[in-house]
């Protein structure tokens, strides 16, 4: 039988960097942009309230809108990108959400103001569905939730990066607040290019194994509501909602309560995500090794309650800089990957985009919520301590959600194991 000149299968094995470590890069650098646009907001809400005349619940807002723009977007990115291809859909709405962020420090009055921002949160909302989709295809099942954390990680960095930008910028070079939002579209442009050159619709192999399968099934609707994604949904609904209360209002409850200015709100606020980035990756690995997530989420969740109590509960400096190391290893960014995994355990595989943005769209409402509540209670109550107790009670009913889910029984759970 004569060979095929074209098809050299031992080049195709040959890649020198796997395919599933560029898309875990290309990703983690996504999130840095992702999050350091949204971060560079925080920094300067103070000059944004004086010089647009705001209320707290005002400046509240300014989040809010954003997110409901995000997460508005989650679940048709999610289908898009099932239909017409993941990465059609993710990197057009990158490049879009990095220009509209330099159209945002470029708008003269609040309402203009909110309508940009409003803007990038749309074109955000393109991410995380596709994303998502695009490396539960590529990374191996037996690394899924420590590849997951490594992607999730760049959440903590562009944290940082993000309250560093504003804060330098603006407290040291004494800049304009609007600087911030030209300085991070242009990496934010840069990394939707690499993306664009990176990615691949599907990894070498998976789409030849996938031409033999059988025709894809449609989704059923109900398929998305079984008892483990449900006990998700709940769960990332609760840790979002804390976790946007803690990096919306931190900034600002240090400058107003703790009176810390300058670029010391930068490093003490950076303490949440820099603790997240090795809490993050080691109980990802734990769960890993376990093969079971529910266990973990059931150490982690607690001590995130008693972490973002602790933060407003003491007066003691010392206690404060613990509680926010304690919620960045515990909180939000640590449990994201595990529950990522949870999804991934029990959601259709064939509408894993789908099932992603579902999944975040339910958690992002959280982030709608949690900064105008916030700022509403702050202006009720006039103290932020009402604010964060309120996410705290939230916490617990996530905690008593993670007790209902059931570790034998997702579609997904026997690949996920024998791999």
């Amino acid at each position: 039988m004569a060979k095929d000149p074209k098809h050299n299968p031992t080049t195709e094995k040959k890649e020198l960097i796997p395919y599933w470590i560029k898309i875990v890069t290309v990703f983690f650098f996504g999130w840095i942009a992702i999050y350091a646009t949204r971060a560079v907001l925080n920094p300067v809400m103070n000059d944004i309230q004086s010089v647009f005349s705001l209320s707290t619940t005002q400046l509240g807002l300014i989040s809010s809108i954003f997110f409901l723009g995000y997460a508005g977007l989650n679940v048709p990115s999610g289908i898009m990108g099932d239909k017409i291809g993941k990465k059609k859909v993710l990197v057009p709405g990158f490049l879009l959400f990095g220009i509209m962020a330099a159209v945002t420090g470029l708008m003269p009055s609040f309402t203009l103001f909110m309508i940009a921002w409003l803007f990038v949160g749309i074109f955000q909302g393109f991410y995380y569905g596709p994303q998502y989709g695009l490396s539960t295809e590529a990374i191996p099942k037996k690394h899924i939730t420590v590849g997951s954390a490594i992607i999730n990680s760049g959440m903590a960095f562009g944290l940082s990066i993000g309250y560093f930008i504003s804060s330098y910028t603006v407290d040291t070079l004494g800049m304009s607040w609007r600087a911030p939002f030209f300085v991070v579209a242009i990496p934010v442009v840069l990394i939707g290019l690499a993306m664009w050159w990176i990615i691949k619709e599907k990894p070498k192999g998976q789409a030849q194994a996938g031409s033999q399968d059988a025709a894809p099934q449609k989704l059923k609707i109900k398929e998305l509501f079984s008892r483990n994604l449900v006990c998700a949904y709940i769960t990332i609904f609760c840790a979002i909602y804390a976790f946007f209360v803690v990096v919306t209002w931190i900034p600002y409850y240090l400058q107003h309560a703790r009176g810390i200015d300058g670029t010391e709100v930068a490093i003490v606020a950076s303490l949440v995500p820099w603790a997240a980035i090795p809490g993050s990756i080691i109980f990802s690995w734990i769960a890993d090794r376990m093969g079971k997530r529910k266990p973990v989420l059931l150490v982690m969740l607690p001590l995130s309650i008693i972490a973002i109590v602790s933060i407003v509960a003491f007066d003691n400096m010392y206690v404060l800089y613990a509680a926010l190391i304690g919620y960045g290893i515990f909180g939000k960014i640590s449990t994201n990957p595990v529950l990522v995994a949870v999804v991934a355990d029990n959601a259709p595989k064939q509408s894993l985009s789908t099932a992603f943005g579902f999944y975040n769209f339910i958690g992002m409402c959280g982030s709608i919520i949690a900064p105008y509540l916030t700022g509403w209670l702050t202006d009720v109550t006039g103290t932020l301590n009402a604010g964060f107790y309120f996410a705290a009670v939230l916490l617990v009913i996530g905690t008593i959600s993670v007790l209902f889910i059931r570790e034998d029984n997702g579609p997904n759970v026997e690949v996920a194991v024998s791999n």
